[in-house]
């Protein structure tokens, strides 16, 4: 039998970086992932300024040996209208790899990891959990994504929510390739569809590409990304054959959450609880400030983890992200027609000025936000 204190079931950015902050607060957290990493994990892959930040990464140490790509524009349109092209002429995000990233953050928390551990049973006696049979521990932290079992125990039934799917690819171009490809490394083309339910890119990070996209409604997603890469081929974007079939992910947008995040002995984080950026649908900064904040929660507890306990969590979450049904832009586009929507995003897309200070500075950058500190 083994045991610890706090056990991190997923070991994605969320659950490594709570274990990290668990782990400078004298906590003795494990991890359970299902998996063996490094492993390939689907995601188009930025991280901003503010979250190497946040988790005190040296660019230089992280780059030796790993894809660390500088961003300093992005070039975006609705697609088929005007292409906008914002260039910062500064570092205001990284591409990453995620096999490289998550393994990275994995083995720098210090936690002892329980891999190719699929969480198969959990039991409850009296203040401590048994998990499998064989690990015991006082307190459960949910990071497994959107199919977290722990937040299916609290009751999350992710077939009855209304997600993003999506679909892409990552891999490494042929030299060939690599010449003929006309998106820049430092410039990340994104493409939102027609009807403004989703949007796809094509991101370079040095000889890897990555393609995808992703929508609100998933009804016909296959045929909207496959319409999206013809329209890639048409513009002269992408002028080889994809050599890896596109892999599937969803995830739940922070506006429409509605998971229960904490119960006695049990907090969910990340993914799991559903906190992806509305706008964006970027999961990797709210998972990681998820994560820092849950660890911060729990050293408050002072190991004493009943729900009244482990509520200044909930707290933490709404001074940090607001409300999950605050976001007045969300609400307006709710109310309008579709018709109406799609001709307001043709105009206001091909704007210079919204481009870059509504699309990027604030629903994919987050620039108005500064790091926890």
């Amino acid at each position: 039998m083994d045991s610890c204190d706090v056990l991190i079931v997923g070991a994605g950015p969320a659950g490594s970086s709570c274990a990290w902050a668990l782990r400078r607060e004298g906590i003795d957290a494990g991890i359970l992932d299902k998996r063996v990493f490094p492993r390939d994990k689907v995601c188009g892959g930025w991280i901003t300024p503010a979250v190497v930040e946040e988790l005190e990464i040296s660019a230089d140490e992280y780059a030796s040996g790993r894809v660390l790509q500088p961003i300093t524009g992005f070039r975006t349109s609705r697609m088929g209208g005007s292409e906008v092209l914002t260039d910062y002429r500064a570092t205001i995000s990284y591409g990453i790899r995620r096999c490289e990233f998550d393994e990275f953050l994995l083995k720098r928390s210090g936690a002892r990891v329980f891999a190719a551990a699929p969480l198969k049973s959990l039991e409850r006696s009296g203040d401590q959990w048994l998990v499998n049979g064989e690990i015991t521990a006082r307190l459960i932290v949910g990071a497994g994504g959107h199919f977290c079992p722990v937040a299916r125990h609290l009751g999350a039934d992710a077939r009855a929510e209304v997600a993003v799917a999506a679909q892409e690819t990552e891999f490494e171009m042929a030299p060939s390739q690599a010449e003929a490809c006309e998106i820049r490394s430092e410039i990340p083309e994104l493409f939102f569809s027609p009807d403004i339910k989703g949007y796809g890119w094509c991101f370079r990070k040095g000889n890897f590409l990555n393609v995808g996209l992703g929508r609100l409604d998933p009804h016909g997603l296959p045929q909207h990304v496959s319409r999206f890469v013809e329209f890639l081929r048409e513009s002269g974007k992408l002028t080889f054959d994809l050599p890896k079939a596109m892999a599937g992910h969803a995830y739940l947008l922070y506006r429409g959450t509605q998971r229960r995040m904490i119960s006695d002995g049990i907090l969910l984080v990340g993914d799991a609880m559903g906190l992806a950026y509305s706008q964006s649908g970027e999961g990797i900064r709210p998972a990681i400030e998820s994560g820092l904040l849950a660890a911060k929660a729990i050293a408050s507890a002072g190991g004493n983890y009943s729900e009244d306990r482990l509520e200044p969590y909930r707290q933490f979450l709404f001074d940090r992200f607001g409300k999950s049904d605050s976001e007045w832009s969300a609400a307006i586009g709710r109310r309008l027609p579709d018709r109406l929507v799609s001709a307001l995003a043709q105009r206001l897309f091909a704007s210079d000025w919204f481009s870059r200070h509504v699309i990027l500075d604030r629903w994919f950058l987050h620039r108005n936000e500064p790091a926890l500190s």
